[in-house]
């Protein structure tokens, strides 16, 4: 039996929003929380691998390839789990996702419990666990397309970013908290629970992804499908330049504050705080993303356009460039909340005007090309923060960064609206 279509209105219909309005609906309020909980045993895992994996190999090359393992897949294969979207029930593909995260997890408890970890296996694991990642994220955007009115679809788009913030900044505690109890073996045994509740609830949701549009696509599908999905939506300026946007901030700032923290925290004096310092500094980046979502889902300040986008990715930029020259501590804790508001809010607008814009029978795709750009390139960011860091320090490089992200957000900004006003002149 067909899910249930809930309101034919134009795809472009965002007036009266009701605040929170997804929070307010049986289908989309389990999905939001589920997803802040997987999304917490993601960061669980994190904290508990890398942990042990340092304990045991004390290697920086693995270091870095726990940052590239995870961010890679996205670039690589987001349009291909993009199409599958598309193409199959997105329930489904959400459940062999969570079943990967779930399965990685128990990979790890055993490789832990007997004592047999190795380097193949442990790149190994975090390649399949970068995987997971990607394959989920295509048809969860699907979802939340089928659960919210085309009026809300923004709001469920900010509030989803809200709750997986609030996973990933309640992540290392929760984390910390398991292995000083049980240990890492059984901590990470324990993190498959974080997992269920989202793939039980697709037992239960009537909506699969395609229920609102009724279209499925039944085209071959290929990771080189890439280019021919920019050449289809080449037109649409405003599409295009949001995701051009989303891989100037990966590239720009991607991941560069948070492995920089340290670094930092010896700037401003307080490293050596008995890592309290240190952790304000991370609680801080991460609760901006929290706070900052429920504020702009209650105020409406930033509209869901190309400007609202750009001043984000702006002020983004520009708390990045504070935080790498600052001297005073409070003021960096300042910036850093400022600038998790403002990532938010660049990211959630993107990526509602991607889904709102995307033609209806190759959304999959496009998003999967969003989230391809713009968590896929945090991989060069990766590249470029060692470069630059190598020449001009860790600080130096972060504020390049901040420097680059502001200029290249207006020149977008000033592009799109230029050749908008070009077409409705024409």
């Amino acid at each position: 039996m067909p899910a249930p279509v809930r309101g034919k209105q134009s795809p472009l219909n965002l007036s009266v929003p009701r605040r929170f309005g997804p929070l307010r609906d049986k289908h989309s309020r389990p999905y939001l929380v589920t997803a802040g909980l997987s999304m917490m045993g993601d960061n669980i895992e994190h904290v508990i691998t890398y942990w042990v994996l340092w304990q045991v190999f004390e290697s920086p090359w693995l270091v870095g390839f726990q940052v590239i393992s995870h961010w890679l897949p996205f670039l690589m294969f987001s349009v291909l789990f993009g199409g599958l979207a598309e193409k199959y029930d997105c329930r489904r593909i959400i459940q062999i996702a969570q079943g990967l995260f779930a399965f990685v997890s128990l990979a790890w408890g055993l490789l832990f419990l007997t004592g047999t970890l190795e380097m193949w296996s442990a790149c190994v694991l975090l390649v399949l666990h970068g995987c997971a990642g990607a394959l989920w994220g295509p048809a969860e955007q699907l979802m939340l397309h089928d659960f919210a009115e085309p009026r809300e679809l923004a709001s469920a788009v900010r509030l989803n970013a809200t709750f997986k913030s609030l996973g990933v900044l309640a992540g290392p505690v929760v984390g910390s908290v398991l292995m000083l109890l049980l240990g890492p073996t059984f901590a990470i045994l324990a993190n498959i629970v974080f997992y269920l509740p989202m793939t039980l609830l697709m037992l239960r949701t009537p909506f699969t992804g395609h229920s609102r549009s009724g279209i499925v696509h039944r085209e071959r599908i290929s990771i080189l499908d890439t280019p021919r999905v920019l050449r289809t939506v080449g037109n649409d300026k405003v599409l295009v330049g949001m995701i051009a946007l989303a891989g100037l901030i990966a590239v720009c700032v991607g991941s560069s504050l948070q492995v920089s923290m340290p670094n930092f925290a010896d700037t401003l004096g307080a490293g050596d705080e008995g890592g309290l310092g240190y952790g304000a500094l991370l609680f801080a980046n991460g609760i901006g993303g929290v706070v900052g979502g429920f504020l702009l889902e209650a105020t409406g300040i930033l509209k869901v356009d190309v400007r609202g986008a750009v001043i984000a990715a702006v002020m983004f930029g520009l708390t990045s460039l504070i935080v790498a020259t600052t001297t005073h501590y409070a003021v960096a804790v300042i910036a850093l909340v400022i600038g998790g508001v403002a990532n938010l809010a660049a990211t959630a607008i993107g990526q509602a005007l991607v889904q709102l814009r995307a033609p209806e029978d190759q959304r999959g795709r496009v998003v999967g090309v969003y989230s391809m750009i713009g968590s896929g390139m945090r991989t060069g960011n990766g590249i470029s923060l060692a470069w630059l860091g190598a020449l001009l320090g860790v600080s130096g490089a972060v504020a390049v960064g901040g420097i680059a992200l502001v200029l290249g957000a207006l020149l977008i900004g000033a592009l799109v609206a230029l050749r908008t006003r070009r077409g409705l002149s024409a």
